[in-house]
């Protein structure tokens, strides 16, 4: 081995000056863009993504696809104390296995702190799916269940840029990746998430459904409600007119709200929004007057007025049925509705630093960036609620939440590259 002499080494003990490493610092910033900006491994992605849709892992259930992200960390030389998991499931309604995982990385150039996110769960019609490449997308083999796309291909897409950038030591700002739990149910990761894990970002990107080019910069707020009907039971057949149906009065209520306009898609002079009776329970047997109904129920409007309005509408609906349907001595029955702020609507400014930020690494890597308001609730909404304004992009997810689901390996692959532009602070426009 020949030896080379370098006359400006430093002694023994000794660190190079200042102004050495900021030079040293400086030549390696200016051969890091001249090389361009980093392409990531698209065969390594599709198969992490391929891997982590196998996994089943419903809200509240994300241990094993979890442990799967740490391994794939580890094995790239993710240190333990950068990861990190949180106790947001102690404090959601599900309890659930497992809390938020985060990894930190502190960066090797300056910058503000950058964070990209996506949930783990998936909803439970994706269990047993079996991830297969057909064509220009990934389906499940098996007809019987979602793929499981949402959201494991943006899993896939922010674990692909911390791994291109530990194993190819790419140089990049601080960051920290954020795989929050059940997203699905009510967005409660992100709603209990520990704040000071994530090392106070100042630019914050998340990756759900839809083209990798759809910049989602709002979305609607939601209440959940939970309505209660209690009636009195009597033989059906014998002494019907003993009874309070509660059944009856649901029925009543729901077209009511149907027949006034309250119900599915909500427009009226002074706001928009849409409101949904999604389940009922109720009833044992056809020969009993039925005593006692639970139903659930949304209202949503991006407005936090007309919002409100939806929910008192219900709550008329439902009041006003429960008196007008009486036994024969004159008694009523009654309702019980309690609600609760599932999620608040917000829309980040036009100038907002994410927004910018991820419309260049769009430019940068190919695509042609376009806003949206979403009608659907996101991680985003609790993160810019709790002081983080996040900005979310797709990752090629189609036809979420049925057996039809598909991921369009284009649209992936664009995804990965401008996670990876993001993460490196290496898009053009920035």
């Amino acid at each position: 081995m020949s030896t080379i002499k370098n006359t400006k080494r430093a002694k023994p003990g000794r660190s190079l000056p200042p102004s050495s490493a900021k030079s040293n610092a400086a030549k390696a910033s200016l051969a890091a863009k001249s090389a361009g900006p980093a392409e990531p491994d698209h065969r390594a992605a599709l198969q992490l993504a391929l891997a982590l849709m196998a996994i089943p892992g419903t809200s509240g259930k994300e241990g094993a696809v979890q442990k799967h992200v740490i391994a794939q960390l580890r094995g790239a030389g993710a240190v333990p104390s950068a990861i990190r998991i949180d106790k947001a499931h102690q404090h959601t309604p599900l309890g659930g296995e497992v809390g938020n995982l985060i990894f930190r990385m502190p960066g090797t150039l300056r910058g503000p702190r950058r964070l990209l996110m996506a949930h783990l769960d998936t909803v439970p019609l994706c269990v047993g799916a079996k991830p297969v490449v057909r064509g220009k997308s990934v389906v499940s083999a098996d007809k019987r269940t979602g793929l499981g796309a949402d959201d494991r291909g943006g899993c896939a897409v922010i674990l692909t840029a911390a791994l291109e950038i530990m194993r190819r030591k790419l140089p990049h700002p601080p960051l920290v990746f954020f795989w929050p739990v059940q997203e699905e149910v009510g967005l409660y990761g992100a709603h209990f998430a520990n704040l000071a894990l994530l090392g106070s970002p100042q630019l914050a990107f998340n990756w759900d459904g839809g083209p990798a080019e759809k910049l989602t910069i709002g979305a609607t707020g939601a209440f959940r409600i939970a309505i209660e009907i209690q009636g009195l039971a009597s033989h059906a057949g014998g002494a019907p007119e003993q009874g309070v149906s509660a059944i009856t009065i649901a029925g009543l209520a729901i077209a009511d709200l149907e027949q006034h306009g309250w119900l599915g898609d909500v427009r009226k002079d002074n706001g928009r929004g849409t409101s949904n009776i999604g389940v009922i329970k109720g009833g044992a047997a056809t020969n009993v007057v039925t005593d006692h109904v639970e139903l659930k129920a949304e209202a949503r409007s991006h407005d936090p007025q007309f919002r409100r309005e939806i929910l008192t509408a219900i709550e008329t609906a439902f009041q006003q049925a429960a008196a007008r349907v009486k036994n024969v001595t004159g008694v009523t029955g009654s309702v019980k509705l309690t609600s609760r702020l599932d999620y608040e609507a917000f829309k980040l400014r036009d100038d907002e630093a994410c927004v910018t930020a991820a419309e260049g690494a769009v430019r940068s890597a190919g695509g042609e960036p376009f806003r949206v308001v979403s009608n659907g609730g996101l991680d985003a909404n609790w993160l810019t609620a709790r002081g983080i304004p996040t900005v979310t992009l797709g990752c090629g997810q189609q036809n979420v939440h049925t057996t039809s689901e598909r991921l369009d390996i284009e649209q992936f692959r664009l995804a990965c590259r401008v996670a990876l532009r993001i993460a490196t602070a290496g898009a053009a426009a920035e």
